[in-house]
């Protein structure tokens, strides 16, 4: 628990240096085998900042964090995974990583991520992919994946991600951690490298439900730089909610696109949360088969117009400045973003080309709309809405990298809570053949903290918490 580390650090029963100095001796042992930080800081530099955080005081004082590669922290290197920014070095910190250091938590690096957060495996990076502590021969998900392979291999209990379509909650379910996609509008996204805007979240990540209450609490509220927040605040870290009485909808049609293997897992976990007094109801989303569609439609249309401005001359890779505009523009654009980031880019321009914008675009707005409506309805029935977080078992490196179709179908259970801007939280609901397999849960609009406080109770049922890879 984050509370006691805070504390041991504070009163002296934890020496900072043997803090810090273990974190480092562990990731230098392992993440040659892992790959879960593209930028680490130098480890004389972060004990320095461990002590006069511990002074200073805070929530998280003297708790070191790994922060995802796509948020910007001043002085040290964000990339986004990218050859396009490899060298790029932020003058400014994101509002999320203000907050953090005013509760005196220290970055400890930058986690290796799908690049520019398009991918489900963080296997586009051009860092080279991230493996899964749990099997080193397959993905950790994506694209936060360096984030929740961070905390599976032990290395800190904090982590910050970005969630545009599950890119919080994918990592979380394949590494047996927590991550929570917040409400669109909680937490601030200035400072975040933009993919897809009315989408995306940065989200927190943590070992334990209330390590996640916590740092979700300290990341969340308004702000003036960031004119898509709501006025929303977090006073206080959730506290358990039982779950006695708790009326849960199982979406049938999402178990039904789910493995075998993974809707046994859900299954078994169910039924322990029915035999603690939860109220289980079966129930259907409704347009589940055209939220995937939509969800990368609109995904892909905004990330054409938001990576734009990476021509090698407004920003990002430079290395040709020959010739005419058009050769200079594709030349750097060509050699700096990866195949997937070239693909995603393609689309959505064609998307929004004239005679394919109402064809592609409006259509799938009009869907979004009739998702959020089908959950509105739900929620007036039900508290929460489960399935599992992901339908498949972590895929083995290069299973899926190179078929995107398969890659893209992985995220049909979680671009829901992001197309209805509503959150949503996985946590570790058991194993498979010793592989983790995670259980979502959906909350209506700002039920964030109850999210969180039903899962305290429900890791704890499921003995599913503070779990690290047995990995040497």
């Amino acid at each position: 628990m984050i509370s006691k580390l805070v504390e041991d650090l504070k009163n002296g029963n934890l020496d900072p240096e043997e803090y810090v100095a273990k974190t480092f001796e562990r990731i230098n042992k392992l993440d040659k085998k892992i790959n879960a930080f593209i930028t680490l800081r130098d480890e004389e530099e972060v004990k320095k900042e461990v002590k006069e955080s511990i002074k200073r005081g805070g929530k998280l004082a003297g708790v070191l964090i790994a922060v995802k590669d796509v948020i910007s922290t001043k002085g040290i290197r964000t990339t986004c995974a990218s050859k396009m920014l490899s060298d790029y070095i932020p003058p400014y910190d994101a509002t999320v990583i203000e907050k953090l250091k005013n509760e005196g938590a220290v970055i400890l690096g930058k986690t290796n991520m799908d690049e520019f957060a398009m991918g489900s495996t963080t296997e586009t990076s051009y860092f080279g992919p991230t493996r899964n502590p749990w099997d080193l021969e397959r993905t950790p998900g994506g694209s936060s994946g360096g984030s929740g392979a961070a905390l599976a291999a032990g290395y800190v209990d904090l982590a910050l991600g970005s969630d545009t379509g599950g890119s919080i909650r994918a990592p979380a379910a394949f590494t047996a951690t927590f991550g929570l996609k917040p409400s669109y509008g909680t937490v601030s996204r200035y400072g975040l490298i933009a993919y897809a805007n009315s989408l995306e979240q940065i989200g927190p990540m943590a070992k334990n439900a209330e390590d996640l209450g916590l740092l979700y609490s300290i990341i969340a509220g308004e702000d003036d730089k960031d004119a898509t927040t709501i006025k929303y605040s977090v006073d206080n870290p959730p506290g358990e909610i039982p779950i006695k009485g708790i009326k849960i909808g199982v979406l049938s049609d999402i178990l039904e696109m789910s493995d075998k293997s993974v809707v046994n897992v859900i299954r078994t976990a169910i039924d322990k949360l029915s035999s603690e007094g939860a109220i289980i109801e079966e129930t259907k989303l409704g347009y589940a088969e055209y939220a995937l569609p939509a969800y990368y439609i609109i995904a892909m249309s905004e990330a054409s117009s938001n990576l734009a401005r990476y021509d090698g001359v407004r920003y990002g890779y430079s290395k040709h400045f020959e010739g005419n505009w058009i050769e200079t523009f594709s030349k750097n654009r060509g050699e700096g973003f990866g195949m997937e980031v070239k693909r995603r880019i393609l689309l959505g321009s064609f998307i929004l080309s004239a005679g394919y914008y109402e064809e592609y675009y409006i259509k799938a707005l009009k869907v979004r709309r009739l998702i959020k409506n089908s959950l509105d309805q739900l929620f007036s029935k039900y508290d929460v809405l489960l399935s599992p977080t992901m339908p498949v078992l972590p895929p083995k490196i290069g299973e899926v990298i190179n078929d995107p179709i398969k890659m893209y179908a992985m995220d049909v259970n979680t671009v829901i809570a992001n197309l209805a801007a509503i959150p949503a939280i996985s946590i570790p609901a058991g194993f498979y053949n010793n592989l983790p397999v995670g259980l979502q849960m959906m909350g209506r609009y700002l039920s964030d903290t109850m999210l969180i406080g039903i899962s305290i109770n429900i890791e704890k049922i499921l003995n599913m918490h503070d779990l690290t890879a047995p990995i040497v």
